[in-house]
């Protein structure tokens, strides 16, 4: 059976329930009052005021009412599916087919599948973009672990667009990633400037300074080196791809694939955007099947990340 034919996919009642399942695990939430477990009604069953659409009253799916604050709501308030006018059954489906495509899907073929339009389906990749950005502040590494860093190239800034295109560069968009060995889990930062004080900043945040450093031969991670147990720099530029048992291939694996699914599927991203691009290819490649994740559970992990996260159409703007 496909996976796509399961019930939540196609029954909204069952799409509710689903998601009930993964953000509620511990007990239901209200979101006005914070009570975990309280006295909850469910209203579901009870129909809505009867209009010209719905003469008999249209069924209000998931609908809960709080025992303590007497409030109304659903699984999907205060969360980046909250005010999504879609059914919900639909949203699964579009999560489902972002997670399980290693290099990502278009807003044009989510509009072509779902049946929806394209300003939807653009805004709804976002929302779900916004689920994958964990907005970890926990360290990498630690206790000797290896931590690889890199950076890459791509798009174009927007003041160069339109501009005569030079050698180098300096027209690109630049993107710092760290990949910590011990759990496979990468973190990818914009980086505007790509200066050695800039790249060594976002090196001191992010890496446990108990940790093996392990870069190409760029000097912008010379100094930083330093201060960590042990900096090992691989020699690309003279063909060499493992130093002392250590290699940079695992981080230049990921913008491999990151780099064909921001040109070959999305082709164009907005500056203002890169961040949600970013955190959707760190997702799924720090959650990929080489970490025993198949489709299923990474499609609940981004799931499960929707809770307190709200995105507005107005907020993001349209192009990009």
């Amino acid at each position: 059976m496909s996976v796509l034919s399961k019930p939540y996919f196609h029954n909204e009642a069952e799409a509710f329930t689903y998601l009930e399942q993964i953000i509620w695990s511990k007990g239901v939430v209200c979101p006005h009052c914070g009570v975990i477990d309280g006295r909850v009604y469910d209203l579901s069953d009870v129909r809505g005021k009867p209009s010209k659409k719905s003469p008999e009253g249209a069924i209000r799916y998931g609908l809960k009412k709080c025992g303590e604050c007497r409030k109304q709501f659903t699984v999907k308030v205060g969360t980046v599916f909250e005010h999504g006018r879609m059914p919900l059954h639909k949203m699964l489906q579009a999560t489902y087919l972002m997670t399980s495509s290693k290099k990502g899907i278009s807003a044009h073929q989510l509009h072509r599948v779902l049946e929806i339009t394209y300003k939807s389906a653009w805004f709804l990749a976002h929302r779900i973009r916004e689920a994958m950005r964990d907005g970890a502040l926990d360290i990498m590494g630690g206790n000797g672990a290896e931590v690889m860093a890199d950076e890459t190239y791509i798009g174009n800034k927007p003041e160069m667009r339109y501009m005569k295109r030079t050698r180098g560069s300096s027209h690109k968009m630049r993107v710092v990633s760290l990949l910590d060995k011990s759990t496979g889990k990468t973190r990818s930062i914009y980086a505007p400037g790509l200066a050695k004080d800039e790249v060594a900043q976002i090196v001191r945040k992010n890496i446990d300074r108990e940790s093996q450093l392990v870069t190409d031969e760029s000097t912008l991670y010379k100094a930083v080196g330093k201060e960590f147990i042990s900096h090992t720099s691989v020699l690309h530029g003279a063909g060499q791809y493992m130093k002392d048992g250590k290699t940079t291939n695992n981080i230049e694996g990921f913008f491999s694939i990151f780099k064909r699914g921001m040109r070959g599927v999305y082709q164009h991203c907005q500056e203002k955007h890169l961040h949600r691009y970013l955190a959707e290819f760190d997702f799924r490649y720090s959650n990929r099947a080489a970490l025993e994740i198949d489709d299923n559970m990474r499609s609940a992990n981004a799931l499960a990340g929707i809770s307190g996260k709200r995105l507005t159409y107005r907020r993001i703007g349209r192009t990009g």
